[in-house]
């Protein structure tokens, strides 16, 4: 009687586009290569001079720098030249004057952005077919059954997908294997920009534990500086630390899952297909506005964020439930209401009603510099046939949201 193969061990793949926004508009000034250059806030007239001109006549002293920028915009992305005087993603674009105020300032393009993430995502599944897309600029594959997944850990592999979408996209990408998607997410930052980075069963401690607790995915901020107080600076630590001890300090799901993470240990499947939770538009205002003495312009904000709210609903194909604000004060403070409907809804009215009621239950007594309008708890709407609707386009920073996280905003 044949003795039965044993499965091949598992080998997930997590593909990150090289400062992609940054990339792809290099490849349209290819001049700037090499330079500090931000990708951030909305389209200045500046910009619009630049796109009028050819290519070749634009020098790079023409382009317009970040020491000019006036406004409250945040850095979507920056090139690796710009990231060596501490500049980074979500960054204030203010801030980061400071810090480089010789890098050139460039809008993000988000048709071409979309065009770029389209093609290489194509590229990369018709190579590995079982792919999960994360965002605008990054990919989970399963290697595990595909023929050459196995070969050096996933490395024959991986380097064929990296030539496949430098030749038809010009553009670079790092690749991280793994028994999982957990430590492949952090084995993609490790050999950055163009690179290829492999991590076995049995690197977990050489590799993994000494890095902060912050690259797992999923530890946050004030996750991190809790950990940080409690004396936990590596996820060795962590790894080492008691799980009733997390659990105590973390609660029972938060601590089981950190002591898991810690210990490599993550079963999440590369999934294909997956339904967004929620959807939400939200702008940061030019100057802090009053609930009083700016009332009717806040008013017509509010409005037309329930009007494109209910238009990507619309659009997509979902209704919700919960219908929720968020509201950030000029002191950084932020505050949270939902309302939660007796049947989910598209409607444009409806969700301005319920999110208005939300309103008058948060506290108006600061100016506020950010208001969001969020609708949650969605389903699968059953749309009438023929049914047309209006088409409103994406806020900009509902397109940032969108591609940074992968979910639909």
């Amino acid at each position: 009687m044949p003795v039965p193969l044993s499965p091949p061990p598992r080998r997930i793949a997590h593909l990150d586009m090289d400062a992609f926004y940054a990339s792809v508009e290099l490849l349209r000034y290819p001049q700037l290569k090499g330079l500090p250059v931000v990708i951030g806030g909305g389209r200045r007239k500046e910009d619009e001079a630049l796109a009028g001109r050819a290519l070749a006549e634009i020098g790079v002293d023409e382009f317009p720098k970040l020491q000019d920028y006036v406004g409250r915009g945040v850095i979507t992305t920056a090139t690796y030249a710009a990231r060596q005087f501490g500049v980074g993603s979500a960054m204030g674009l203010m801030k980061a004057a400071k810090l480089c105020p010789q890098a050139i300032l460039l809008p993000v393009d988000f048709e071409e952005i979309r065009r770029y993430s389209r093609q290489f995502k194509a590229i990369a599944q018709e190579i590995v077919p079982l792919m999960e897309d994360r965002g605008v600029d990054e990919i989970y594959l399963d290697f595990t059954e595909v023929p050459g997944g196995q070969r050096e850990g996933g490395r024959v592999l991986a380097r064929l997908i990296q030539k496949a979408v430098l030749d038809a996209t010009g553009l670079t990408c790092s690749v991280g294997v793994a028994p999982n998607k957990l430590i492949a997410k952090m084995a993609s930052e490790f050999n950055k920009p163009n690179g290829i980075s492999i991590v076995g069963p049995d690197d977990l401690q050489t590799l993994i534990w000494p890095l902060s607790c912050r690259k797992i995915n999923g530890i946050g901020p004030k996750a991190s500086e809790k950990l940080t107080a409690l004396g936990i600076h590596t996820i060795g630590d962590l790894a080492a630390a008691d799980p009733q001890w997390l659990v105590a300090h973390f609660g029972k799901a938060t601590g089981a899952w950190m002591h898991a993470s810690a210990h490599g240990r993550d079963d999440r499947p590369v999934v294909t297909e997956s339904e967004p939770v929620s959807m939400s538009r939200e702008t940061t205002f030019d100057r802090d506005l009053h609930a009083v003495h700016d009332r009717a312009e806040l008013g017509a904000v509010f409005t037309r964020l329930c009007e494109q709210v209910a238009a990507d609903l619309q659009r997509k194909g979902y209704v919700g439930k919960t219908i929720g604000i968020k509201l950030r004060y000029d002191d950084f403070k932020a505050a949270t209401r939902d309302h939660t409907l007796a049947a989910p809804t598209a409607d444009a009215k409806a969700i301005r009603h319920a999110a208005g009621q939300c309103l008058k239950r948060a506290p108006l007594d600061k100016r506020l510099r950010l208001l969001g309008v969020r609708v949650g708890a969605l389903v699968r709407a059953n749309l009438e046939p023929n049914t047309t609707l209006a088409y409103i386009p994406p806020t900009p920073v509902a397109m940032y949201l969108e591609a940074q996280t992968g979910w639909l905003f």
